[in-house]
């Protein structure tokens, strides 16, 4: 049974466990999905247990890491939300927690990607209570850039060439004190 973090009005977020496999597997073989991500859509099954491998690692390591989405009405995984600790250098940052969203194309549009994100953005502020969280988006991804602006409360810190595919990037940073 995997543990649930937050409940939604609409939504579950909790661990992504082994048996997500074919929901992960269909969210990242979609190339409308995968488009501004850095990376090609997965092709075989064992590369989203793998994924789910290394995001499980996360959880042991870091205590954080991205959580499947869970739409109460289906009970579908419809995407993740979550924190993840960037261990690696992103933007020059290293060791900060950044927010991230992926859903899958039939749930866009509904403010999942919101209700989520507003739901992590609390858990991470007033649970882990952190100072500050990061995110990023690719200029092009027009939709990902006004979630995190207009409705989370970003604010724009400037651009970056992301290393995995040399896209251009908005990065993004909300302080404790700014968010509602």
């Amino acid at each position: 049974m995997a543990k649930i973090f937050i409940e939604t009005t609409r939504l579950i977020l909790r661990e992504i466990i082994f048996e997500d496999v074919e929901r992960i597997f269909l969210l990242d073989s979609n190339q409308d999905v995968m488009k501004y991500i850095g990376v090609k859509p997965v092709t075989k099954l064992e590369e989203s247990e793998e994924t789910i491998n290394k995001i499980r690692k996360q959880y042991q390591e870091n205590g954080i890491a991205r959580w499947a989405v869970i739409e109460k009405e289906s009970n579908l995984l419809i995407g993740w939300s979550g924190l993840k600790l960037s261990t690696e250098p992103l933007n020059g940052f290293r060791n900060v927690y950044e927010l991230g969203y992926r859903f899958l194309p039939e749930f866009w549009g509904k403010g999942y990607a919101t209700e989520s994100g507003r739901a992590v953005l609390e858990y991470g502020f007033n649970k882990m209570n952190l100072d500050k969280i990061y995110a990023c988006a690719d200029i092009q991804n027009v939709d990902s850039n006004k979630i995190l602006k207009d409705k989370l409360g970003f604010e724009e810190q400037g651009t970056f060439i992301d290393n995995l595919d040399n896209a251009t990037c908005h990065w993004y940073e909300l302080v404790k004190e700014k968010f509602n």
